[in-house]
């Protein structure tokens, strides 16, 4: 399980990488956080289009002025990518960065309607895995195991949920699947978010845990959306099942945001409707031969895509650095893995891929949180280094 030879541009770029408009950002040592773009072949500062990746998204056409740019190339893709790994990095070459910098980390959960189930499940559990199967059972059996039929807000699913509520059979997560509003909340603060290569969080605490396979839409303060990438949103299932007030903790630790690898820009190639038709694949790989495969696909998406960025910017409220928006997983791991009706939860050293072929591959390596390198790269480290480059 090296994560190495997962890190190369034939296994991390989109499959039309040749076509593709995509930035990122990469570390180089005595400058800090950069802007780039990166090809097959090699990876260019474009600091002179934009001195953030949030400036980037504020312009016009953001793919039109990273296309017009030749930009400093700064090194070899296959070099930068493979050196990106944590365990293999060498301080004084460039790595790849999360993609964003400071946009706000939002997003929302309960998107995929027939994947409601293990929401409730976990809710019911009050997070004890070694109930869940026995909760699933009397689930299934008041509310059937498919709502993928029932739209939200809709006449029908408003039915739905007073003859539920009869039965005292209704959850907070059948509220927000199938009633008017959609849950959006903060997954992790700006600049808090890991790339392609890195560690990803798990609360030391936690025992029932798992991978959010996800995209993540690139949305700028007018609230367009002018790009994509991936996500892997790792949740912890028994602090949130315990309680709903801990949804912060479940989702909000050192490393639990983990996004790219890089923003594919919107362009004649590629845009929101090549995202509605976007299937993900997930495999977690872990110690004695241990897989697990997820599959996430939009077009089982209860709300478009383009309505939910409408439920997390707009006149309601504003984001003058845009957001990185999550918008959802239909996955939701049963497999056992450390008993029957146990279901899955991580184990450290876990190695994680989520793809798509138009947006290539995020790749991760599960610690716990207090083990990971502590976030010390902030917006105010960020606003000195470009100062010292003379950016702002």
């Amino acid at each position: 399980m090296q994560m190495q030879e997962y890190l190369s541009p034939s296994k991390t770029l989109p499959e039309d990488a040749e076509r593709a408009t995509l930035v990122g950002r990469a570390w180089l040592e005595g400058q800090g956080a950069v802007l780039v773009r990166v090809t097959t072949e090699g990876v260019y500062d474009i600091s002179a289009v934009a001195a953030t990746m949030s400036d980037l998204l504020e312009l016009q056409d953001p793919a039109l002025a990273v296309r017009a740019t030749q930009g400093t190339r700064i090194g070899n893709t296959a070099d930068i990518l493979s050196n990106s790994a944590h365990d293999q990095r060498q301080a004084a070459q460039p790595w790849l960065l999360a993609p964003c910098d400071l946009q706000a980390l939002k997003a929302t959960g309960v998107t995929f309607v027939n994947s409601v189930l293990e929401r409730v499940i976990e809710e019911q559990a009050r997070g004890d895995a070694a109930k869940a199967e026995s909760v699933r059972r009397a689930v299934v059996a008041v509310i059937g195991d498919n709502l993928s039929h029932v739209r939200p807000a809709s006449p029908e699913a408003a039915k739905l949920k007073e003859v539920l509520v009869a039965q005292g059979a209704w959850s907070q997560y059948l509220e927000v699947a199938i009633g008017p509003d959609a849950e959006v909340f903060t997954k992790s603060a700006p600049m808090s978010a890991v790339g392609t290569g890195a560690e990803v969080g798990i609360h030391p605490r936690s025992q029932w845990n798992n991978p959010e396979p996800e995209i993540v839409l690139a949305v700028n303060s007018r609230a367009q959306t002018v790009g994509a990438t991936l996500g892997n949103d790792v949740n912890l299932r028994d602090f949130e099942g315990r309680s709903a007030l801990l949804l912060g903790k479940a989702k909000d630790n050192n490393a639990s945001c983990a996004i790219g690898p890089l923003i594919r820009l919107f362009d004649q190639h590629f845009g929101i409707d090549e995202v509605r038709r976007c299937d993900l694949a997930m495999q977690v790989q872990g110690a004695g031969g241990f897989v697990m495969q997820g599959a996430s696909s939009m077009s089982q998406i209860s709300r478009d895509p383009l309505e939910l960025v409408k439920h997390v910017i707009g006149a309601h409220h504003q984001y003058p650095d845009g957001v990185m928006f999550f918008l959802g997983t239909m996955f939701a791991p049963i497999q056992d893995r450390h008993g029957p009706g146990q279901g899955f939860t991580h184990e450290v050293g876990d190695l994680v891929r989520v793809s798509t072929p138009l947006l290539g591959t995020l790749v991760n390596r599960v610690n716990t949180c207090d083990k990971i390198n502590p976030w010390t790269y902030g917006a105010r480290a960020l606003m000195r280094d470009l100062a010292r480059r003379a950016l702002i």
